[in-house]
């Protein structure tokens, strides 16, 4: 698989993703024993019900580990490439222009570096190379850090993580989540996602039933054919509370994010050996959190929390 078909994939999937039981972070960081990866098939930013639930702010820096300032002299302006369609982290605004989690995160990002900043939008696999041939000096597009992708370009530190999650009818929540707990209870995932082979792994005394997209999963979970489904977290908190789930169901137990299955978080991207910019966009980020500028950022775009 090409790199930039490797980043889709990962993205499609948020990642590979799965945990054992997880951290929820109010503003402190991720643990690393759950961690996450992002899904291309976006949250569609379907319309959220009334009853969506309390919101919980990941923060992914730790506050012990303050980056120092670089020096900033040498940019003066930030070409940021972004995708085309991946509400609502990337769209197309009203106005024609870019919008999205992404854009204003980036836009933000050049406001505490104090440069101009430009934001282009491009289909996902034309991104890296889009980079590499210096068309841009960025990208910031839900795109999931890989060993593949290393090899291409440099990340910067993870500015979100997407967990996975466990979702039930309502009439059947559990609190928590544990192996031990599903031990004969049918189970859906999507087939050949990192859901799927985290399910295998860790809850092997569970039922296992893989279904080709997350249609087919939810329909299964609606008609009561399995007891739960999991899967990418932020795709599943836009579908509980949108229309399309008829309100029929909700999160059981909590977030699961592990590395070592979803990868290592969602990062932006510039050309390799560039550490000015790198550096100082892991400064920016950063900053942004520690001012509750990325706490503001998260609300605005996701008032259904999937941690």
């Amino acid at each position: 698989m090409a790199p930039s078909q490797q980043a889709k994939s990962l993205k499609s999937v948020r990642g590979l993703l799965a945990g054992l039981a997880a951290g929820l972070c109010l503003l402190g960081g991720v643990t690393e024993a759950n961690a996450q990866a992002p899904a291309k098939q976006p949250p569609a930013a379907p319309q959220t019900s009334p009853q969506a639930a309390p919101q919980a702010v990941p923060g992914f820096w730790d506050p012990r580990r303050r980056p120092e300032r670089p020096d900033l002299s040498r940019l003066t302006v930030i070409r940021f490439l972004t995708e085309t369609d991946y509400p609502p982290f990337n769209f197309t605004g009203a106005d024609g222009n870019p919008a999205g989690f992404n854009v204003d995160f980036a836009r933000a990002l050049c406001e505490e570096i104090k440069v101009t900043c430009t934001v282009q939008m491009r289909r996902f696999e034309t991104l890296i190379d889009a980079l590499t041939s210096n068309r841009g000096d960025a990208i910031i597009a839900s795109m999931a850090v890989s060993p593949q992708l290393r090899a291409r370009v440099d990340f910067t530190d993870p500015y979100y993580r997407v967990p996975a999650r466990f979702v039930s009818r309502k009439d059947a929540v559990m609190p928590e989540i544990r192996p031990e707990y599903l031990e004969g209870k049918k189970v859906g995932a999507i087939a050949g996602s990192a859901h799927e082979a985290y399910l295998k792994a860790m809850f092997t005394d569970a039922e296992l039933h893989a279904y080709p997209n997350d249609d087919a999963m939810r329909a299964a979970l609606r008609r009561g054919e399995v007891d739960f489904i999991f899967g990418d977290a932020i795709s599943l908190a836009f579908w509980i509370n949108g229309t399309d789930s008829a309100d029929c169901c909700a999160f059981s137990g909590g977030p699961f994010v592990e590395s070592r299955f979803f990868g290592e978080g969602i990062g932006i991207a510039v050309r390799k050996g560039n550490d000015v910019l790198r550096q100082a966009l892991n400064w920016a980020m950063f900053r942004i959190w520690e001012k509750g500028r990325y706490t503001d950022l998260w609300l605005r775009y996701f008032s259904v929390s999937p941690f």
